[in-house]
C-alpha cells in the first residue's frame, strides 16, 4: 500500500519538475508544426540515469505526447522522437530504443535498442534524382499490439499484431499477424504461438 502512494507521489513531484520543458513544448505545438522544441527536451532527459530518469522522462511524455499511460517504463538514452506517439500503460520500452509516430499498446516490450520507425514512406526521390528530408506529413503511425515482443535490436517500419514476438535483429517491413513469431532481414515467418 505504501509503494503506489510513494510512486503517485514521486510522479507528481518530477511532473512539477518537467512543467517548464513541458509548457515550451506545448507552445511549439500551438505556434508551428515543427518538434525541435520537443526532441531537444526528450533527448536531454533520455540521458537522466537511473530511476529518477524512468520517472522524469514520463512525466515528460506524459505531459507532451499525444496520449501517454501513467505507468509504463522507458530506459535510460531511450527516446520518442514525435509527439503524434501513444503509449499505453504498462509498455516497457528498453534502453535506448527509438520510437517513432507509434501506438504502443498495453503491455507491449520494446527491446533494448529497437528503432520503431513512422512508416516505409518518409523520403522519396525529388526531381533530380537525390533523396528528400523526412517530411512530417509521409509519417505513418505504427501500431505495436497489446504484450507483443520486440527483440533487441530490431527495426519495425509496420504493425505488430498482439502477442507477436519479433527476434533479436528483425527487420520488419511488412505488418505482422497477432500470435507469430518473425525472424531475420527481411523477417519471416518461424511459427505460431499458442498459449
Amino acid at each position: 500500500m505504501m509503494r503506489p502512494a510513494l510512486k503517485r507521489t514521486i510522479d507528481a513531484l518530477c511532473t512539477v519538475l518537467v512543467a517548464v520543458p513541458g509548457i515550451t513544448s506545448a507552445l511549439e505545438r500551438r505556434l508551428s508544426d515543427g518538434e525541435s522544441v520537443f526532441s531537444f527536451w526528450a533527448q536531454a532527459f533520455a540521458l537522466a540515469p537511473g530511476l529518477p530518469g524512468v520517472f522524469i522522462r514520463r512525466a515528460y511524455y506524459r505531459q507532451t505526447l499525444e496520449s501517454c499511460g501513467r505507468t509504463f517504463f522507458i530506459g535510460f538514452g531511450a527516446l520518442v522522437a514525435h509527439r503524434h506517439a501513444r503509449i499505453d500503460d504498462d509498455v516497457y520500452v528498453g534502453p535506448y530504443a527509438v520510437v517513432g509516430c507509434c501506438h504502443l499498446e498495453h503491455g507491449c516490450l520494446i527491446g533494448t535498442r529497437c528503432s520503431i520507425v513512422s512508416g516505409a514512406n518518409q523520403h522519396t526521390l525529388d526531381a533530380s534524382a537525390r533523396w528528400t528530408a523526412t517530411d512530417p506529413s509521409r509519417l505513418t503511425r505504427v501500431r505495436i499490439g497489446r504484450h507483443a515482443w520486440i527483440g533487441e535490436g530490431s527495426l519495425i517500419l509496420a504493425d505488430i499484431g498482439a502477442g507477436a514476438m519479433i527476434a533479436a535483429g528483425a527487420v520488419v517491413a511488412s505488418a505482422v499477424p497477432p500470435s507469430t513469431v518473425v525472424a531475420g532481414n527481411p523477417a519471416r515467418f518461424v511459427r505460431r504461438l499458442s498459449a
